[in-house]
C-alpha cells in the first residue's frame, strides 16, 4: 500500500472515530459463496455499517466489483434465526437503498439514514416489531450484535442476491476497508488478494 493510500485510510479512520464515538461499527466482505443458496460469482464487495440507536443514525458504506449481472437492489436483511447463517427479510428501506447505483457491475455507495423516520425501514420489518421506529431500532441493533444481519447486492443474473456478507462487530473498522471505500474498486480487489494470501 503506497503512502497516499495509508494517509487516506488513517484520515478516514480518525474522522470516523471523532464522528461516531458512540456508534457500533460492523464490517462485511461480500461474496457469491456466502449467498443463500451459494453461487459461483467472482464478484467481491465490502461494507462498513455504523449504527447508533441513541442518535438514530445508520451509516452505510459499500463498494463492489465484478458482478456478473447489473445491480437491481441492495439492502440489509435482519434477523436470521442463527448467527451467520440462513436468510431473513429486508430490514432497511425498500425497494433498495436510496441512491444505490443501479444497472452497474462495479460501484460504491455511501448514505446516512435517520432511523427515527419510518421511511428508513422496510414497512414489513417496522410492523413486525411493534409498528414503531423504536421497536425496529431495538430489533435491528439486537440482530446486528448477534451476527444475524447481512448486507447483500442483488443483480439481474441473481435476483435473490449475487453477493452477501454477514455484518460483524468491529471496534474500529480496518483502515484497509476505509481505503477501499475512499479509493474505489481497485482497493476492493487488493484487499481480497491480501486476505487470500497465506501468512
Amino acid at each position: 500500500m503506497n503512502q497516499r493510500i495509508r494517509n487516506c485510510a488513517a484520515a478516514a479512520a480518525l474522522l470516523l472515530t471523532a464522528m461516531t464515538a458512540s456508534a457500533t461499527n460492523y464490517t462485511a466482505i461480500l461474496t457469491g459463496p456466502q449467498e443463500s443458496p451459494p453461487n459461483t460469482s467472482p464478484a467481491i464487495g465490502a461494507a462498513v455499517v455504523r449504527f447508533d440507536p441513541a442518535t438514530h443514525v445508520l451509516e452505510v458504506d459499500v463498494a463492489f466489483s465484478g458482478l456478473l449481472g447489473p445491480t437491481t437492489a441492495s439492502h440489509i436483511h435482519c434477523c436470521t434465526t442463527s448467527p451467520h447463517a440462513g436468510t431473513a427479510g429486508i430490514a432497511t428501506e425498500t425497494p433498495t437503498f436510496g441512491g444505490f447505483p443501479m444497472g452497474v457491475t462495479n460501484g460504491a455507495y455511501t448514505n446516512t439514514y435517520n432511523t427515527a423516520l419510518a421511511a428508513s425501514w422496510n414497512p414489513i420489518f417496522l410492523s413486525s416489531h411493534g409498528g414503531t421506529t423504536a421497536g425496529a431500532e431495538s430489533a435491528f441493533a439486537a440482530g446486528l450484535a448477534s451476527g444475524e444481519a447481512y448486507l447483500n447486492i442483488h443483480s439481474s443474473l441473481y435476483p435473490s442476491g449475487e453477493i452477501r456478507g454477514f455484518l460483524t462487530a468491529a471496534p474500529v473498522p480496518e483502515p484497509a476497508m476505509f481505503g477501499m471505500l475512499g479509493l474505489g474498486v481497485p482497493a476492493v480487489l487488493l484487499m481480497a488478494r491480501r486476505r487470500k494470501t497465506p501468512a
